[in-house]
């Protein structure tokens, strides 16, 4: 299984782009993952937000293929603890899925298409946090994920 996480817009602050870096590679380790920047529309203040979620999401589905599996990040999706998100991880794995993708959608949600598309929504937290900072949250937890699985000394419970 592959781990693609596709977001909107990219990433402006180098600190956060360092970070994630180094997530990243560390995740190398244990499976193949890729992030995917879906540039910002252009013109997107000419849109409503509807239009801009509606687009957004055209270029979504564009990036995935028929047999991935759609995770979203979203405010009304189901909250995990770590242990549980690593079964969650495990699962996926067993199932023989090809390539999970986690999906961090622009600043209005995604649109119905999007939304059909999906297997399945996750939450964060209850908080709001910016689109780029979970970037990183999202990173880290996948590689937490993973060295709970290997029962190595990364989490501690």
């Amino acid at each position: 299984m592959t781990i693609k996480l596709l977001t909107i817009g990219k990433t402006d602050s180098k600190e956060l782009q360092h970070l994630i870096a180094v997530y990243q590679k560390r995740l190398s380790h244990y499976i193949k993952f890729t992030i995917e920047v879906i540039p910002d529309i252009k013109n997107a203040k000419n849109l409503s937000e509807a239009q801009q979620k509606e687009k957004e999401g055209e270029l979504v589905l564009k990036k995935i293929g028929p047999t991935d599996n759609l995770i979203l990040f979203d405010e009304n999706g189901k909250q995990y603890s770590s242990i549980a998100f690593s079964s969650f991880l495990q699962k996926k794995m067993n199932s023989g899925i090809k390539q999970l993708v986690f999906l961090i959608g622009g600043p209005y949600g995604f649109s119905d298409a999007v939304y059909q598309a999906a297997h399945d929504k996750i939450s964060l937290s209850k908080m709001t946090f910016s689109h780029q900072m979970v970037r990183l949250f999202i990173t880290e937890q996948i590689y937490r994920g993973f060295t709970i699985l290997k029962n190595e000394p990364y989490h501690h419970q």
